[in-house]
């Protein structure tokens, strides 16, 4: 793959449609538009960013009247020219054009090369490039928020900011060298100091970011657990509005966790139904109550639900005993089938939330109790982590700092103190890309991406 040849592929979804666009870019990109397209101007000599009404031909044989628009380096996605073709949506039309451009000189894109040349050709940063990525992937408020956030430059400047201070002072501790025997400092440690600080502070704060930007991006995990028959399925259903899950009066009905995810008030929730937590001479039945336990461990919030109809006894001991076993899980304690007995269970939590998951009776005060764990407000104009790379650079950043810190404790001399400075740099650099030589790592974050972005 040679990044002067010119590629082409879809920007739109496969599938037919009202209209296609179809993007070319690359030294050639002009020419071979305008080897196929007839207009009242050459595409070579229009301006950048203007469109243009014509057909696409292969010789005598008209496939599609069309809009050409005109992006000319550097003021482009990618930073190379780049001409868009707005087609009619028929699958024969996409077909037929992208074989035409493939005939005369370009090649298919891979997946995520276009990104990966506005990467490239300086464009934008690696941690706005993945951000690409994942507004494409956003189905929920908080996870457009997050990644618009980063895409536009989010915590990677301030980073490479601080990045280029210890640079600086890595610098001066270096010079120090060349006057080891004058016994000088040019680096005032009390400053650098402080600037590590900052820079941990700062790092922390990201890192601890990574699990609520994790879950706002896969979904928050949330698991039904509870006694056999006390509604897990039934509630399942309601919050969906389908029925996803089995529900039977026979105990035991459901033996593996079953998810699905919805989105409220701008949040995705990912909904987990569990096997009834009881004990049981089953033996498939004794591994949908592993799972069960497994997912619990797992999830950011645990709704844990009572039937109200159910032995009060049986029903609060057990509630109890969960909360002894989860005492730092964020539970929700909820009460069932209040339709049928309204005087709920004596002694259960009074703030539990009372609900009908079989007539929707409680759903939107469970559904705002949910969303009151992270709210929306707390989410925008934040800088919240959500790539999985990125927290590890993270970690290894901030254990460089304090290695760094370490050794200006100690005194260490300014040779090892360098080293450790220049660790440091290097793990903050990861995040934005600019450490990163490595193709195959290059590769391996743009494959995720659709071929045509």
């Amino acid at each position: 793959m040679e990044s002067n040849d010119t590629i082409a592929a879809l920007s739109t979804a496969a599938g037919i449609g009202a209209i296609a666009v179809a993007r070319l870019s690359g030294l050639e990109a002009l020419p071979i538009a305008d080897s196929i397209f007839s207009g009242k101007t050459k595409l070579a000599a229009a301006a950048s960013h203007t469109a243009h009404y014509g057909i696409v031909s292969d010789g005598q044989d008209v496939l599609d009247e069309v809009v050409a628009t005109v992006f000319r380096a550097p003021n482009s996605y990618t930073g190379e020219d780049i001409v868009e073709f707005s087609t009619h949506g028929s699958l024969f039309i996409q077909q037929g054009l992208l074989e035409l451009l493939i005939r005369r000189g370009a090649r298919m894109a891979t997946a995520g090369e276009f990104t990966k040349r506005a990467f490239l050709n300086g464009k934008m940063d690696l941690s706005q490039a993945e951000a690409v990525a994942d507004l494409i992937e956003s189905e929920s408020y908080a996870a457009h928020a997050t990644a618009m956030q980063q895409m536009r430059g989010g915590y990677s400047k301030e980073i490479a900011s601080l990045r280029e201070r210890l640079i600086e002072f890595a610098a001066l501790v270096e010079l120090e060298l060349d006057f080891s025997d004058q016994d000088v400092e040019f680096a005032d440690r009390e400053r650098l100091r402080e600037l590590l600080f900052g820079i941990r502070k700062m790092l922390r704060g990201l890192i601890d970011s990574f699990s609520l930007g994790n879950a706002i991006k896969n979904g928050i995990p949330v698991t039904i657990a509870g006694a056999p028959n006390v509604g897990k399925s039934t509630l399942l259903n309601a919050l969906l509005g389908e029925e996803r899950a089995i529900v039977s009066h026979i105990p035991g009905t459901t033996r593996d966790a079953i998810e699905d995810r919805i989105t409220i008030s701008g949040l995705s929730f990912r909904f987990i139904d569990t096997a009834g937590l009881r004990f049981t001479d089953d033996f498939v039945e004794k591994i949908g109550i592993e799972r069960a336990y497994q997912k619990i461990g797992e999830s950011a919030i645990v709704i844990y639900m009572a039937d109200a109809t159910g032995n009060p006894e049986n029903e609060l001991s057990s509630f109890l005993s969960f909360l002894e076993r989860y005492p730092e899980k964020r539970v929700v304690a909820v009460l069932n089938k209040t339709d049928e007995n309204p005087q709920g269970i004596s002694g259960f939590p009074p703030d539990a939330v009372r609900i009908s998951a079989r007539t929707g009776y409680g759903l939107d005060a469970l559904r705002d109790r949910l969303i009151g764990f992270v709210s929306v407000e707390d989410i925008s104009g934040k800088v919240i982590v959500t790539n999985v790379r990125h927290y590890q650079a993270l970690l290894r950043a901030e254990e460089a700092v304090k290695a760094v810190e370490k050794g200006l404790s100690e005194g260490i001399p300014g040779d090892l103190l360098a080293v450790d400075i220049r660790a440091a740099t290097y793990w903050m650099s990861e995040i934005s890309g600019s450490a990163i030589t490595d193709q195959s790592v290059l590769q391996a974050i743009f494959s995720r991406f659709c071929i045509g972005k």
